[in-house]
């Protein structure tokens, strides 16, 4: 889809240039320079389109007419190849979750089952074949028949000249609220016939309530579906409820297509196109981190549903690690660390005491505790264990020191994950603070308020950095040992030394003294700070084209050596 606003090649079309305007642009390129060196340059260049970075991905963000226009042309076309009108075509293609190539192909074999399926037919009657009377029945009953024929025939010669009113028909009652004084019904292709009211009420409840798009009669055992002119003619003038419905039919429609995906903030209409992220088999080489076009603040992964920027870790690796945070499986390993199971009931038993001669509470068996064999075969050492030479007792210390390692492992890459979630939490405390500095250094020096935005870009480095290292913690606990852990590392270090020497730059007491000094060294920090994140992501992003990222664990769309 083409943006809305686009130029054309020729430059000349638009624009004349003259010495005046030459003139214009050497006197503001002096200004333009100096805003880049404090990093707002972006802000006040216009036209100037940035190359897509190798840890980026291609998208396009739509906003609901849009995705309207683009399901219409699906309409027309499906309308158009089956010669049916635009309302029946919806409903078909809703059936096909969209497939139109599907739906085609189904169609053209069986178009009435399809229709039939999908709601905009009546399913064929079974025809039952008439009573066989036979000949003996029909000789014993042509005597009765001739009888009544005489009797109908004396009782309209009896009867002329006379008047017989037919009888009169009882008013429609709605068979739902049974309200005789309603006068407004509609019915589908069915027939089945009900007041506007309760059609009002039933669709209203099936939006609003239920979240459903598919309106089906509400006759028992009836399927036929309600085309879009039925259900805005039974909502009325209830304009909230339609609005509501046709985004409904919008998310039916992005759910269904697995380019697009719906911005997952709350009250957001605005649907994103990343056609490079639509298979599985690409979750593997990139990270598809997208923003909506209604809000910069609206960013998340299109793979996956982390609403978060989980750059440079892969959203397989993102889904593993989070799970492990949530669930219990490290209670069960520190459980492993800190006890241990008596040998003959498996009865899990804490050390209490310093002596080494145990008893299972629950069995009575007498044990010790460093070796776990039975304490008979000790002797009199009662207190210390001599027998580390046994296999089973190799085999216990080790088990031990194996999860003991493994749960000291695990707590070194929380923690610091933990440390830089909570520090990127604290970012709108670190705002305000930040701008009674900068309007400090307004007051205290002759700086403008354009030119001491540079600490508010600072904070902002600071904050997606944060974010950046977070996840970097995370891909560290799964990447197995080799060299291209230890470079990672290494950019893992350079970036956390480099964010945290900027970060006390921002949080240092402002000297009227220093201003300029202090404005110099956080753009100087600044703009290093974001090299090394670069460094960090694109290094990243090119390991995964490359194929050099080795994992300790089974990660789903990597193939194991």
């Amino acid at each position: 889809m083409s943006s809305d606003y686009e130029i054309s090649d020729d430059e000349n079309e638009y624009y004349e240039y003259d010495d005046d305007d030459e003139e214009m642009v050497d006197a503001e390129d002096g200004s333009a320079s100096e805003i880049e060196v404090d990093g707002f340059g972006n802000d006040f260049k216009v036209g100037v389109r940035q190359e897509r970075k190798i840890y980026e991905v291609d998208y396009s963000p739509l906003s609901q007419p849009e995705v309207e226009r683009i399901m219409q042309a699906d309409v027309d076309h499906i309308s158009s190849i089956f010669g049916v009108e635009p309302p029946i075509a919806a409903i078909l293609l809703r059936h096909m979750n969209w497939n139109k190539e599907k739906l085609i192909e189904k169609y053209m074999d069986n178009a009435s089952a399809v229709a039939v399926a999908a709601g905009v037919e009546l399913p064929p009657r079974e025809l039952t074949p008439p009573p066989t009377k036979s000949t003996s029945s029909r000789g014993s009953t042509a005597g009765p028949l001739r009888t009544l024929r005489r009797l109908s025939a004396d009782k309209g010669s009896s009867s002329k000249g006379k008047r017989v009113s037919p009888p009169a028909e009882e008013p429609f009652v709605c068979p739902i609220c049974f309200d005789d004084s309603q006068t407004d019904f509609l019915s589908l292709l069915c027939d089945h016939k009900f007041c506007a009211g309760c059609w009002k009420e039933y669709i209203t409840s099936k939006v609003r309530t239920e979240a459903e798009c598919m309106i089906t009669c509400m006759g028992e055992g009836c399927n036929i579906a309600a085309p879009d002119p039925f259900v805005e003619k039974a909502l009325a003038d209830d304009r909230e409820t339609w609005s509501r419905y046709q985004e409904l039919l919008v998310r039916q429609f992005v759910s269904c297509i697995p380019h697009l995906k719906f911005c997952p903030y709350p009250s957001c209409t605005y649907t994103v196109s990343c056609p490079a992220a639509a298979t599985k088999s690409s979750l593997a080489q990139i990270v598809p981190i997208v923003t909506c076009g209604a809000s910069g603040s609206h960013v998340f992964c299109f793979g996956c549903p982390i609403d978060a920027d989980h750059r440079p870790v892969v959203c397989a690796v993102a889904r593993m690690w989070l799970q492990k945070c949530e669930d219990d499986s490290e209670t069960a390993n520190w459980i492993k660390s800190n006890t241990k199971e008596c040998s003959k009931c498996q009865s899990t038993i804490e050390k209490n005491g310093g002596c080494n001669h145990m008893t299972c509470k629950k069995c009575k068996y007498e044990f010790c505790w460093v070796c776990m064999g039975p304490w008979s075969e000790h002797g009199t050492s009662w207190y210390s264990c001599n027998r580390y030479d046994e296999k089973a007792s190799i085999e216990a210390r080790d088990a031990q020191t194996r999860s003991r390692a493994s749960l000291e492992r695990y707590l070194h890459y929380y923690n610091r994950w933990a440390n830089h979630e909570q520090s990127a939490k604290l970012s709108m405390e670190l705002y305000a603070k930040t701008e009674k500095k900068m309007e400090e250094m307004q007051i205290t020096s002759e700086l403008t308020w354009i030119q001491v935005q540079f600490m508010k870009k600072a904070v902002d480095v600071v904050h997606r950095c944060r974010m950046t290292l977070k996840w970097t913690y995370a891909m560290a606990y799964y990447l197995a040992p080799g060299n291209q852990k230890e470079l990672f590392e290494d950019n893992q270090r350079d970036l956390e030394r480099a964010v945290e020497e900027l970060s006390e730059l921002i949080e240092a007491p402002i000297d009227p003294e220093t201003i300029m000094t202090l404005r110099q060294k956080v753009t100087d920090k600044t703009v290093y700070v974001q090299k090394r994140n670069e460094i960090m992501l694109e290094d990243t992003a090119k390991g995964y084209l490359e194929g050099r990222w080795q994992w300790n664990t089974t990660v789903e769309g990597f193939e194991t050596e």
